[in-house]
């Protein structure tokens, strides 16, 4: 038997045709019929079979006794969940306990529309989750520069004529806040039809390889190479165009950009100034264009000016908000107006700090970087407790050695996930939902974020068994436990409580399907419904992207703001501060791997290893480095040994590893991960380097030194 269902792995979205027979899955392939993935699926939606039956994934609670697990009931389990996290609020303040959520969250409907719900019942501040990791940048300039933390343009690739693409490698990550399965083929046809790929990235990456040009470029030092645009666009750009009537502040904007010119961005970069104005000025004069920056940017001490100079770059070449350009997506339910709740505020800046080193809050939540100085800091509002759901930030966090220490210290831990990794480990309570096959699906961030208009909603493949819990009933059961035990479950709790449990999540997907832009409230005969839907098993084309950011906007800016104050007035530090002497630490992705939770699928970890220590010939000769031999890399936090892959794709003066290895601690039941257990990067990224003005982590360009491993005492 067929089934079709979208891929929940990462965030391309792609279609899935799953043969089985009875409760096994015997194939998974490409679903042609997809209408945004038309077939291409990449290696790790065939992995789905292998995570559903992984023997190590949890299927039932754990609680910790001494020091191991045991398995115990639900009812048990979420009793012991919720008084423990009530008993760290009653002792030491509500504030004492923090949550995180992960990445694997927005990637299920059950977890991203209920888990929210448990932190806002908890009713703390010391909110945590992986955007602060890798995208606080993205959604802090378009709460400044749009009025909506989630008014993300994303690039118009079917009808683009030239794309730049700055510190992403979407050839491995098939787009990041930017949903596009299939990047090599859209990438092809934007060549085939006459247009230009750009590449800029210190490591001639897979997407570098397959583009018209690579120019490699000094980490942390994007920010220069955008304001250098930027000022030779508005000079020479075709200007707003429709957009003029809407946007504010270029005068500040040109003045912003006088410091810097061409030259001064080569000194700082490492690019030829003639490479530098050659790039604007093909930016200039392509009839369609657009600008795309992702994790090299968003990940470093100037993130949030270089997205802030994205969208003023796409601005003043006339590209924003136009077809080819830079658009946002018009998806069945919008966060942004979402009904009944499950829409996505629009966002906020330094309503509070972090306790110890003063961090601001940003959109609801503090940046990883401090979890663990708040855990490990004593005084007045310590963290004692935690909740995470699906992350596992020892491995995706800055310094995670350090806060592999810091759980130790931790009163209360619950974790929601179905491994029993380096987090969850130290938890207390493991509370596993069932697996990705078991519960519905419909993508309600990335449908956000694609390159094309789509709706797509998937029943469970399997039916789960009555032992196991989706993240949705998992979340109203603590819900409801944390309720009453503060003796606030009255006739108004209990009544809602009820609706959403009978409605469920494919009940909740229906209702902002039926309200929202193209549902049967808009169009009565044919709108969009959960029933519509399910007669489409593939999925329905909604449609290219549309010009409608004006509107968009509308309650939430009157204006765009070419120039926001903070951004404008951080130059001053872009200009002060010059890039880090030595080595640099970058990262990298790779096709076969997602962070650190599909490492577990012997599938995709076999063949060549993917932890390595990537570094060119140069760097390695001085070091007596060969390919193969261990190396020894060191920070101001830690240190690993790795083995090391000699390759001029790594520029001069820069080493690159993958993020999400590292999973030979004790105490971690992954069988197969542990077998290729590799190194952290965030053993060596320093939590003391955030952008400043977000309080992101600056896991790139982290400065190291390398020797060979036998040469270091």
């Amino acid at each position: 038997m067929t089934h079709y269902r979208t891929c929940p792995l990462c965030e391309a979205m792609c279609g899935l045709a799953i043969e089985t027979e009875g409760e096994r899955v015997t194939s998974i392939r490409g679903d042609d019929a997809d209408p945004l993935s038309r077939g291409y699926l990449c290696p790790k939606g065939p992995a789905l079979a292998a995570l559903h039956e992984d023997p190590d994934r949890l299927r039932r609670p754990l609680k910790r006794e001494g020091d191991r697990f045991v398995e115990v009931g639900w009812a048990e389990a979420l009793d012991l969940a919720a008084e423990g996290l009530h008993r760290v609020q009653q002792a030491r303040g509500r504030d004492a306990v923090a949550t995180y959520l992960g990445n694997p969250t927005i990637h299920s409907p059950g977890a991203a529309m209920f888990t929210p719900m448990i932190v806002k019942a908890l009713r703390t501040r010391s909110r945590f989750s992986a955007t602060s990791v890798d995208q606080l940048a993205h959604h802090l300039a378009a709460h400044w520069v749009f009025g909506h933390q989630f008014l993300l343009p994303v690039p118009d690739l079917a009808r683009t004529e030239h794309l730049l693409i700055l510190g992403a490698n979407p050839l491995a990550s098939n787009g990041s806040l930017m949903t596009a399965p299939g990047m090599r083929a859209r990438l092809k046809a934007i060549r085939a039809r006459g247009g230009r790929v750009v590449v800029v990235d210190p490591r001639r990456t897979e997407t570098a390889e397959a583009a018209d040009a690579h120019h490699a470029i000094r980490p942390g030092t994007d920010a220069w190479l955008l304001a250098a645009l930027t000022r030779y666009a508005i000079a020479h750009g075709r200007g707003l165009g429709r957009l003029a009537p809407h946007a504010e502040r270029l005068e500040v904007l040109r003045a912003a950009m006088a410091p810097f010119t061409v030259e001064a961005a080569a000194a700082q970069t490492g690019l030829e100034a003639s490479a530098i104005e050659a790039m604007a000025d093909a930016l200039c004069r392509a009839d369609r264009a657009v600008v795309y920056g992702r994790m090299g940017l968003s990940t470093q001490r100037f993130g949030g000016i270089c997205q802030w100079l994205i969208h003023a770059l796409n601005a003043v070449t006339g590209n924003l908000d136009r077809e080819g350009g830079a658009m946002l997506p018009s998806p069945a339910i919008d966060l942004v107006r979402a009904p009944f709740g499950l829409g996505i505020g629009r966002g906020s800046y330094g309503r509070w700090r972090s306790r110890v080193r003063g961090l601001p809050e940003v959109g609801g939540e503090l940046p990883v970087a401090v979890l663990a100085e708040e855990i490990l800091t004593e005084g007045e509002g310590q963290l004692r407790g935690l909740l995470t759901s699906a992350g596992n930030p020892v491995l995706s966090t800055p310094n995670g050695g350090q806060l592999d220490r810091a759980l130790e210290e931790l009163d209360f831990m619950v974790s929601v996930d179905f491994y029993l990794n380096e987090t969850t480990r130290h938890a207390d309570v493991i509370l596993p939902p069932v697996s990705p096959l078991e519960r519905p699906h419909y993508d309600l961030a990335f449908h956000q974020l694609a390159v094309h208009n789509t709706a797509k909603l998937s029943d469970p493949l399997f039916e789960a068994g009555p032992d196991a819990r989706q993240e949705w009933q998992i979340a109203l059961g603590l819900i409801e436990r944390l309720g009453r035990l503060r003796g606030r479950w009255g006739l108004k709790e209990r009544a809602r409580h009820a609706t959403l449990a009978r409605l469920g999540v494919t009940g909740m997907i229906d209702v902002a399907l039926r309200a929202g832009p193209y549902g049967l409230r808009r169009s009565p005969t044919d709108g969009l419904s959960a029933a519509k839907l399910r007669r489409h098993p593939h999925g329905i084309d909604l449609g290219p992207l549309v010009p409608r950011l004006p509107e968009a906007m509308e309650g939430f800016a009157t204006r765009i703001d070419l120039a926001p104050g903070a951004f404008v007035d951080d130059l001053a530090r872009l200009e002060r501060e010059p890039p880090e002497p030595g080595l640099s630490l970058v990262g990298r992705r790779h096709l076969r791997s997602n962070n650190s939770w599909m490492h577990n699928v012997e599938k995709l970890m076999a063949g060549k290893a993917i932890c390595t220590l990537q570094i060119h010939p140069e760097d390695a000769a001085e070091r007596s480095l060969t390919d193969g031999a261990l190396a020894r890399v060191r920070s101001r936090v830690g240190e690993v040994e790795v083995p090391v892959e000699v390759t001029d794709a790594m520029m001069r003066g820069v080493v690159s590893l993958p993020h999400g290895f590292g999973h030979g601690r004790e105490g971690v039941r992954l069988g197969v991960a542990r077998a290729h257990a590799g190194v952290s990067a965030n053993d060596l990224t320093d939590e003391r380097r955030v952008d400043p003005l977000t309080g992101a982590a600056a896991l790139n360009g982290t400065p190291v030194e390398v020797a060979r491993a036998t040469d270091v005492p």
